[in-house]
């Protein structure tokens, strides 16, 4: 028998997040994933050198349970509750995909172009996503958080820094997918 994967519909998994978000509120928590690093980074000694990583790091224990199952969690989900490979998208898209040099689009979960081991031998490849995740970790210190704090604990707590910061996200995210990301490949 073969068992077809869905993803949750959105009114089970969004009332999930907001029932996750209410509890947090009531412990007086804040939801964020970048945030993990620097309480990693302050639990192996960072703070004696850094003023910023000197800081009560054992106040956030219960946020590295957050990535730990957020770990556990994709590990699961990639190894048993998915049936294939392919990810689900249009043939335009795959079509625009192929013209841009990505060859694995609508065959692989991610561009096998920029995730394979064959990146560390591509000057080009490794230059972006070194590049792309210094943006990232820059931009994600410099707004004060994540997408994922600001847009689903910052936006729950009505926070007017965490708006505007989604709105940047998603200003940063169509621009470079539209305009830069064109150039670059």
């Amino acid at each position: 028998m073969d068992l077809i994967y869905e993803p949750w519909p959105w009114y089970v998994s969004g009332p999930m997040i907001a029932l996750i978000m209410f509890l947090l509120i009531m412990v007086d928590k804040r939801f964020g994933m970048s945030s993990n690093l620097r309480t990693v980074c302050s639990m192996v000694g960072a703070g004696k050198n850094v003023t910023f990583f000197n800081f009560d790091w054992k106040a956030q224990r219960w946020n590295l349970i957050v990535v730990l199952g957020a770990i556990i969690g994709g590990f699961l989900a990639a190894n048993f509750m998915t049936p294939n490979e392919a990810v689900a998208i249009s043939p335009e898209t795959i079509s625009d995909l192929k013209n841009l040099g990505f060859e694995s689009a609508g065959t692989a979960y991610l561009p096998t172009e920029l995730f394979s081991n064959a990146v560390f031998s591509d000057f080009k490849v490794l230059a972006i996503l070194i590049i792309g995740g210094f943006l990232v970790g820059f931009g994600a210190r410099y707004a004060g958080g994540c997408t994922s704090g600001h847009a689903i604990s910052g936006l729950s707590n009505l926070q007017l820094p965490s708006l505007i910061a989604v709105i940047g996200f998603f200003i940063g995210g169509l621009l470079m997918v539209h305009v830069l990301f064109p150039l670059i490949f």
